[in-house]
């Protein structure tokens, strides 16, 4: 594969997903990166916005197996990693798989389950296996969870700890989409007569996984990988901010940035790159001190007011 292959590849999925997802190409676009990179995704937005559309129709344009489980406060782990039962036939104990044997797992109001449950996908997202009584079993590549919660809904949840928020590479949000594509939502929907978006698979599973593997070759110059450790350092050491991004935040940076890089047909990562992701990779990973929020901040004011704060590396012999 190519860069060309490769950023034509990812603008086909992009524009089939759109045609369920109208009027949010950027989001697609951020959630596409996060899957080439990898990585796990939370949306953080009202019902109703395309949170569940958005998943379903990248799972259709990508070949991707995926499953669906809806947090509730009487979920258990065994309803989401499986469980050993008797087989009827051979009267003998066997293993029945959970939803989590998937491509694709959307872990829908993720914060409606209490933290034993919610910790059950801990070793999922970040070993890539599930540990039920002594047996690890490995699950299929790719596996990415696409987790959702409505940020304004506290009433019977359960917030996040820290712990699982910097397993998510990236936090995005929907948003109401603008009037002329909402009026194109009616439209199509009239055209159709039915709920539901027929789309066509543009790649398959093995194109994807060339796809991740390709990303991780793309060029991150000394000087850029250092304005990423010069941001992520500004803002553990900012004024407002009690706990900072780990290193794994700037991991985050550096495999989205190369992603970005790729779509926009580029084999080498600029600070626009970096600056582009920034919000999305770090802001739910920080942990404000009290005032912060008495006077309105939030994590996303942060990381913006320290990328002002950041020299850029501006030079060609910085960026090669």
């Amino acid at each position: 594969m190519n860069i060309e292959a490769f950023a034509e590849k990812a603008t086909a999925v992009v524009e089939e997903v759109e045609r369920a997802v109208i009027g949010k190409r950027a989001v697609v676009e951020l959630v596409l990166a996060a899957t080439l990179a990898d990585g796990h995704v939370l949306i953080d937005d009202l019902p109703g916005l395309g949170k569940t559309l958005l998943v379903r129709s990248l799972a259709a344009a990508t070949g991707l197996d995926h499953a669906r489980i809806q947090f509730t406060p009487d979920l258990m782990p065994m309803d989401i990693t499986g469980s050993i039962v008797l087989d009827p036939a051979t009267r003998r104990p066997v293993f029945r798989p959970g939803p989590v044997f998937t491509n694709l797992l959307l872990a829908d109001e993720v914060n409606r389950a209490p933290a034993k449950t919610q910790a059950a996908l801990l070793e999922a997202m970040q070993e890539r296996q599930v540990t039920t009584d002594g047996t690890t079993r490995p699950l299929d590549a790719p596996f990415l969870v696409v987790a959702t919660q409505n940020p304004i809904e506290y009433e019977g949840t359960y917030p996040l700890p820290e712990a699982q928020l910097d397993r998510f590479l990236v936090r995005v949000e929907v948003g109401y989409p603008q009037p002329d594509s909402e009026w194109e939502i009616l439209r199509a929907r009239a055209e159709r007569q039915e709920d539901e978006v027929a789309l066509d698979q543009v790649i398959d599973r093995l194109t994807l996984l060339e796809m991740q593997r390709f990303a991780e070759t793309v060029h991150v110059s000394e000087a850029v990988g250092r304005y990423m450790v010069d941001l992520v350092g500004v803002i553990r050491r900012h004024r407002r901010v009690r706990v900072g991004a780990s290193p794994r935040g700037t991991l985050a940076l550096m495999k989205l940035s190369r992603v970005l890089a790729a779509l926009a047909g580029r084999d080498f990562v600029l600070p626009d790159d970096v600056q582009f992701i920034a919000i999305a990779a770090l802001a739910h990973r920080l942990v404000l001190r009290p005032e912060a929020w008495a006077q309105g901040i939030d994590e996303r004011a942060v990381v913006t007011e320290c990328l002002a704060e950041v020299p850029v590396p501006t030079t060609d012999s910085d960026l090669g």
